[in-house]
């Protein structure tokens, strides 16, 4: 594999030269050692006979006396193992390391050294197919196994799994070179050993991202918190704009004709008290339905019992333009959202049924795509100066709207002026099955 690929492994070099080499300049030494010997103390005939089994059998002697010393040697100038047994043994001192992407590394190094390969890799499996070790390279994943072994750089690949469950795939990389059948021993028996160690790396990739997603979810639900935080303060607002218009001029006006009325009952005049009290109750009469008026617009009964669609439904039987409510919502949904919606959505249609126009004013409701949709158009007159106005009737409510994530448009279309609203179906972040709570 290139070394973008993920791989870990050092290129050989010709280091790997060194026990061949130190023992075939062994054996020439002391052959040649033992055959000049022979040649001045033996008579010829005889020494040329027995010097080289002599020199041979020293030879041998000699190795074995001198095997740990000469293999000091050439480990200094090769460290790698001398024999897959070796390469065994490395791969089982490795699994040792204190980090997991440590132990793979070493893993992937002795597989190498073992095997005589270019380079020796790891390929995890993940969700959605197999890639690389973390922190070893920047190839992409790929869907399987057999879209691994395309891979051109990719000479022998054996699979790691546990059960019938694919971990992970060692990965051997041998340009212009055989694959031994003693490299496919030793990646075979590698990879029977590294399967737990794989398992704790698939375990850790799986908690990071669950980790990650946790995270994720936990910035989504302080968002969501603020923004219904604001749709607070906004419905606040407005609710102390509507009490304040509502009360200002009418108390007022209850209190001049009660202090009319009792001036007038000071002075024993009933001719002036009488109507006083008679206006003072009808100015009572009228702030009490205001009341009620108020009260249905903050909390509506209909929209809690029946939605947004009854509620509108309601509405726009007391308005003085002809209105209709299309759409049909299949499924009921948090309070915010149904409110948010209807808010606005209410604000456009009395606006526009108190404007100049032909034809009824119509609003539509859809649920599609997770969002929550309104669209309020009528037949307007007012040009131009109709859009800036409806900006300003539901400016309030597209302040909560935009509070909870929702959007607002108003615009002008072949004499229609036309509201477009949504917000989101979900406020609080949705947390996948198979993300939380899942086996691996």
């Amino acid at each position: 594999m290139d070394g973008t690929a993920g791989t870990v492994g050092a290129a050989p070099g010709r280091a790997h030269l060194a026990r061949p080499l130190i023992t075939a300049g062994v054996v020439v030494l002391v052959l040649g050692a033992v055959v000049t010997a022979s040649a001045l103390l033996l008579p010829p005939g005889p020494a040329t006979v027995w010097a080289p089994f002599l020199g041979a059998a020293v030879a041998v002697a000699v190795l074995r006396l001198g095997g740990p010393a000469l293999e000091r040697l050439a480990a200094r100038l090769d460290p790698r193992p001398v024999s897959p047994y070796a390469a065994l043994a490395a791969a089982g001192a490795r699994s040792g390391e204190e980090s997991l992407e440590a132990a793979l590394a070493g893993l992937a190094q002795v597989l190498a050294d073992g095997t005589r390969a270019r380079r020796a890799a790891i390929w995890l499996a993940v969700d959605d197919g197999l890639a690389p070790v973390p922190g070893h390279g920047r190839a992409d994943p790929v869907p399987d196994l057999a879209a691994l072994l395309a891979r051109p750089e990719v000479d022998h690949a054996v699979p790691v799994r546990t059960g019938d469950v694919l971990r992970a795939v060692l990965v051997l990389e041998k340009p212009g070179q055989a694959i031994t059948p003693a490299d496919r021993r030793l990646a075979r028996d590698v990879a029977a050993g590294a399967g737990l160690l794989v398992r704790g790396a698939h375990l850790n990739a799986r908690l990071a991202a669950r980790v990650a997603r946790a995270d994720d979810l936990g910035r989504e639900l302080t968002a969501s918190r603020r923004r219904l935080t604001r749709a607070r303060d906004a419905e606040r607002r407005r609710l102390v704009t509507e009490l304040a218009h509502l009360t200002t001029d009418r108390l007022e006006a209850l209190r001049a004709a009660l202090d009319e009325a009792r001036v007038a009952l000071d002075a024993d005049d009933a001719d002036t008290a009488g109507p006083a009290l008679t206006r003072a109750l009808e100015g009572l009469e009228d702030l009490i339905d205001r009341f009620r008026v108020v009260v249905r617009g903050v909390y509506p009964t209909v929209l809690t019992a029946q939605g947004p669609v009854g509620a509108l439904e309601e509405m726009a039987a007391d308005l003085p333009r002809a209105t209709s409510i299309v759409g049909r919502l299949p499924e009921r949904l948090a309070w915010e959202v149904e409110s948010g919606l209807y808010y606005v959505a209410a604000a456009a249609l009395a606006h526009l049924a108190e404007r100049a126009g032909e034809g009824p004013v119509e609003a539509v409701l859809t649920h599609e795509d997770g969002r929550l949709a309104v669209l309020v158009g009528a037949v307007d007159d007012g040009g131009e100066e109709g859009v800036d106005e409806l900006r300003a009737a539901v400016s309030e409510d597209a302040d909560r709207l935009a509070a909870l994530g929702g959007r607002l448009h108003v615009e002008r279309d072949h004499g229609r002026l036309r509201l477009v609203a949504s917000v989101p179906d979900a406020l609080e972040p949705v947390i996948e099955p198979d993300v939380v709570g899942s086996r691996p």
